[in-house]
């Protein structure tokens, strides 16, 4: 789970679609869940923060396409579970 989508990852060194697509689904969904989660060492990242990082390494890390669906599908769950109406993504 360590290949990067520019091929600068290992094992393999795999670069763009030649990575399994459910190993680029997982990417996104594994960085999203590190970053919005708490950890001994820091504390979690917004949702909005987590998704401007994968945003902001599309290209490099990460599948453009696979990102833009995972912020699709996110936003939708962030509706369906938004109590106030603020639009605000909650995780």
């Amino acid at each position: 789970h360590h290949e990067k989508y520019d091929g600068s990852g290992y094992p393999d060194s795999i670069k763009g679609k030649n990575i399994p697509l459910i190993a680029r689904i997982i990417a996104v969904a594994d960085t999203f869940d590190a970053m919005t989660s708490d950890r001994s060492y820091r504390k979690a990242l917004s949702s909005d923060t987590a998704i401007e990082e994968l945003s902001r390494n599309i290209g490099s890390q990460f599948d453009g396409e696979v990102v833009e669906k995972f912020i699709k599908a996110y936003s939708k769950i962030g509706e369906n579970n938004d109590t106030q109406g603020s639009g605000q993504l909650r995780r």
